[in-house]
């Protein structure tokens, strides 16, 4: 499975910006997808995932009413919509694969994105 991830950039605080994360190869109909996000020294934190077949999303506490994951199984990709942006949500964001199962755990995920920045500025 190769993750090809973007939409990232500068947007002020209160703002919004949507990643996508298209999905190529070969892909498992099972899959969970999930978005994760880290800054400099510190462990990548997971963001939100949702699960391919069934469409299950679950979320990060901090990020609930904000943060809406979803996907479009024509395009194969997975989105996620960032409102209400915050300082401290500034980060690099990756999309990750792994084959079944929900997970806020990064070391589970199988596959990664290469990561797309946010910034955002006061």
């Amino acid at each position: 499975v190769q993750l090809q991830a973007s939409g990232g950039g500068l947007v002020q605080a209160g703002g919004s910006l949507r990643l996508s994360c298209a999905a190529s190869g070969r892909t498992f109909s099972d899959r969970v997808m999930g978005w994760f996000r880290q800054t400099p020294g510190k462990e990548r934190e997971f963001v939100a995932g949702i699960t391919w077949s069934g469409g299950m999303t679950y979320y990060a506490n901090s990020m609930k009413g904000r943060f809406t994951i979803s996907k479009d199984n024509a395009k194969n990709t997975v989105y996620l919509q960032m409102n209400s942006l915050k300082l401290e949500d500034t980060a690099v964001y990756y999309c990750a694969a792994r084959m079944w199962g929900l997970s806020r755990d990064s070391t589970e995920y199988n596959y990664w994105g290469q990561g797309t920045l946010v910034t955002v500025s006061s």
